[in-house]
């Protein structure tokens, strides 16, 4: 069991990187010559401050090796641009991929960085025309940015969702190319794609995402497996994640262990016909 508040350094996540990737991914590096089930996402599927996160409990309750591609920070724009990772995923039986915010990924307005892809690099001319005013040095992450954007127009703020979920769904479509249809999404929140109050907000992951765009990408994948947390399973959760002091806030922001477990089991019944 784990314990919260163990002090610094108390998780070890094995960071490792495979081929010639710049991406840093959770450990141990798994052998690759064996059969696996490729895991790609963002920092639910990496399992932070979770000592056994979802990847982990299904290698352990269906028998075969899943290999953890879950990036802290990392929207879909990493893995695109990353061949190593693609081709790790080609080559696994199925690939789970952890349907990505909205937020982050390049897109007509303003450029993520190439892995951390949370982080805000530069705003597009198209962007400054229709924000004038706005000093865009000002940020450093995609959140502030669209928070302050939405404060300062929610009018101007309404393109600018749009052209996220456009954005979003074409990246899907191109990643769901690239892996030849192979993929199982996954839909891991505290809200439904269906609350539309919840996917117009600035809130919670997948952020902006709806029911209509996971629509759009369906017929391209194996499956949509959906996994909605209470509010009472982050809560228990939150008493068995392991963090330091300095991380408690952070910590706060995650789905917790009680919810892997859930995701785990939901996603050994979808992944069962694959393995």
């Amino acid at each position: 069991m784990a314990y919260q508040n163990m002090g610094e350094g108390a998780l070890n996540y094995n960071p490792c990187r495979y081929g010639t990737s710049k991406l840093l991914f959770r450990g141990p590096q798994k052998d690759l010559n064996e059969p696996y089930v490729a895991l790609l996402g963002g920092t639910e599927t990496y399992g932070k401050y979770v000592e056994m996160p979802f990847a982990d409990l299904i290698e352990a309750g269906a028998g075969i090796e899943t290999v953890n591609l879950g990036c802290v920070n990392a929207g879909v724009d990493a893995f695109l641009s990353d061949e190593t990772v693609l081709d790790i995923c080609k080559k696994a039986k199925i690939t789970v991929l952890q349907i990505p915010g909205a937020q982050s990924m390049s897109n007509r307005f303003y450029t993520v960085h190439q892995r951390r892809n949370d982080r805000f690099l530069r705003a597009s001319t198209l962007l400054q025309t229709i924000y004038r005013g706005v000093d865009f040095t000002d940020f450093n992450f995609t959140r502030h940015l669209l928070q302050a954007l939405a404060h300062v127009s929610e009018q101007k703020f309404v393109m600018v969702r749009q052209e996220l979920r456009d954005a979003w769904v074409a990246r899907m479509r191109t990643m769901a190319d690239k892996l030849r249809g192979e993929i199982v999404l996954l839909w891991i929140s505290d809200h439904s794609a269906d609350d539309e109050v919840a996917c117009e907000a600035i809130g919670a992951d997948p952020l902006f995402v709806n029911r209509k765009m996971i629509e759009e990408i369906r017929p391209l994948v194996k499956d949509v497996v959906e996994v909605i947390a209470t509010h009472e399973e982050i809560e228990q959760g939150y008493d068995l994640m392991v963090y330091s002091d300095l991380d408690a806030p952070a910590a706060r922001e995650m789905l917790g262990p009680v919810v892997h477990s859930k995701v785990a089991t939901a996603l050994q019944d979808a992944l069962a016909p694959y393995v």
